[in-house]
């Protein structure tokens, strides 16, 4: 079993006391969300592509052979601030997507992921859902709980 008793926020961040036990665990969630984010950023790099890169061809394997518009896919994204009309744009330059106006309205665009995506995505299969990072160390059991209360905080 591993020590985990060096992984404490407090010695993360260098901070002895909190407020209170729900600044320790906002700090802590805040704090935790960067560290996977990081994780994650560098298992994509020699991939050449970025999470939320990531998020949109998965989104759009998800949809695959339908095409997906921006507003579906900003709808779906886990990160809510990213741009997706760039993202789909440095996507299409990867040869990744495909962008095309909507035949029905022509207003709107329809975004295809392209083999060369499905291609990609099968070769990272397994690099999220936290199966290669710190998410791995909880029990099944620990994940559902963390899951779960993650799920009242934003109740």
């Amino acid at each position: 079993m591993r020590d985990f008793e060096s992984m404490k926020i407090e010695d993360e961040i260098k901070q002895k006391t909190f407020k209170s036990a729900h600044q320790k665990a906002f700090i802590n969630v805040v704090y935790t969300s960067g560290w996977l984010q990081q994780q994650q950023a560098s298992l994509f790099k020699p991939y050449g592509i970025t999470l939320p890169q990531f998020n949109i061809l998965r989104i759009l394997r998800g949809q695959h052979p339908e095409p997906a518009t921006v507003s579906l896919l900003i709808d779906r994204m886990l990160d809510k601030t990213s741009n997706a009309s760039r993202i789909v744009d440095k996507l299409e330059a990867k040869g990744l997507v495909t962008r095309k106006q909507c035949p029905s309205d022509r207003r709107t665009v329809d975004v295809l992921i392209t083999d060369k995506g499905l291609a990609l995505l099968s070769e990272m299969e397994g690099m999220a859902g936290g199966e290669v990072t710190g998410i791995k160390n909880l029990t099944d059991e620990e994940a559902l709980q963390l899951s779960n209360l993650l799920d009242k905080i934003r109740d």
